[in-house]
C-alpha cells in the first residue's frame, strides 16, 4: 500500500514537471499579443488598430466626450511578460472620458521570447515618429509598473540623442531596477500582497537577456537623468517597488533634475488603475496644462 502511494505521488510530480516544461517551452517560442480587445458595443471609446514593426498599436479616441488636443503615449505594465489587460482598458477608458485625450497604446514585444532590445527596436522609432508629428506641448508619456520603467528608459535614451521630450512624464508604480537589490524592499514585502521579489527577478532576468542585466535600458534608475523634465511618479508605501522611487529622486537631484513624487500611505502596486479615488483624481489633475 505504501509503495503504491509513493508511485502515485511520483507520477503526479512527474506530470506537474512535464506540464511546467510544456508551458515554459510554449512561452519561449510563442509570440504573445494582446487578444482581449473590447468590442465597440461595450467600450465608450473608439479603438483603431494599426501595425507597426509587426506589432499592434492601438489608437483610442473619445466617443461620447469632446476630443481635446491632449495626446497620451501609454506603456502598459505586466512584468514585461503580460499583454494589455482588462484593467488597462478600463483605466484608459475612464482617463479618456475624463480628459478627452487620444491614447496611443503600443502592444510591444513580450519576454521570454523577446528581450529589451526587441522592445526598444519598436518603441524608440515609434516615439520618434510620434514626436515629429504632434506638438510636443500636447504629448504626455505615461507608464505603469514595467511600462513605467520602459517609459523612463526610453526618455533617457532619446534625450541623449537630442530628441525632443514630451511635455510631461507620469510614472505609476514604476519598476526602475529589475535587480531589486534595494535593502529596504524586504521591509515592504510583508505588506505587498501583489508582487513577490523573487518572482519578479525571474521576469527581469528574462527581459534583460544575459547582456542587459546592468543596462540602464533595463534599469533606468542607473540612466542619465540630467535632461529629463516634468516627471511625476505616483507610488504607494505597500509596493516593493516604492523604495527605488526615492533612490531615483536622490540621483536625479544630484544631476540637477527634480522629480515630483506623489506617495500614498498603505497603497499597493498600481492601485490607481483600480481605485478611482484620491490617487486617481490627483493623477487627472497632473494631466492638466
Amino acid at each position: 500500500m505504501k509503495e503504491r502511494l509513493i508511485k502515485v505521488i511520483v507520477g503526479i510530480v512527474i506530470c506537474i514537471i512535464v506540464a511546467v516544461l510544456i508551458v515554459v517551452s510554449y512561452l519561449m517560442i510563442a509570440d504573445i499579443e494582446t487578444k482581449l480587445i473590447p468590442s465597440e458595443n461595450e467600450y465608450s471609446c473608439m479603438i483603431d488598430q494599426k501595425k507597426y514593426k509587426n506589432r499592434n498599436v492601438f489608437i483610442l479616441t473619445p466617443k461620447n466626450v469632446q476630443k481635446t488636443d491632449l495626446i497620451i503615449l501609454y506603456f502598459h505594465g505586466g512584468s514585461y511578460m503580460a499583454e494589455i489587460t482588462k484593467e488597462h482598458w478600463n483605466f484608459l477608458e475612464k482617463v479618456i472620458n475624463d480628459t478627452g485625450a487620444t491614447v496611443i497604446l503600443p502592444d510591444y514585444p513580450l519576454t521570454p521570447k523577446y528581450n529589451y532590445q526587441d522592445v526598444f527596436n519598436m518603441i524608440e522609432p515609434l516615439y520618434k515618429e510620434i514626436i515629429n508629428k504632434v506638438n510636443p506641448d500636447n504629448l504626455v508619456v505615461i507608464g505603469d509598473s514595467a511600462g513605467g520603467g520602459m517609459a523612463l528608459a526610453l526618455e533617457e535614451k532619446v534625450s541623449n540623442g537630442g530628441i525632443t521630450l514630451p511635455s510631461k512624464t507620469i510614472l505609476i508604480s514604476p519598476w526602475l531596477d529589475v535587480r531589486l537589490e534595494n535593502s529596504e524592499i524586504e521591509g515592504v514585502q510583508k505588506n505587498d500582497k501583489q508582487l513577490n521579489k523573487d518572482t519578479l527577478k525571474l521576469a527581469g532576468i528574462a527581459y534583460a537577456n544575459p547582456d542587459g542585466i546592468d543596462s540602464y535600458l533595463v534599469n533606468p534608475i542607473d540612466g542619465d537623468l540630467s535632461k529629463l523634465k516634468n516627471v511625476t511618479i505616483f507610488t504607494g508605501t505597500y509596493d516593493i517597488l516604492n523604495p527605488d522611487v526615492h533612490v531615483l529622486k536622490e540621483r536625479a537631484e544630484a544631476q540637477g533634475t527634480n522629480i515630483e513624487i506623489k506617495e500614498y500611505d498603505t497603497k499597493e502596486h498600481i492601485w490607481i488603475l483600480k481605485e478611482y479615488g484620491e490617487g486617481y483624481n490627483d493623477f487627472i489633475k497632473s494631466l492638466e496644462r
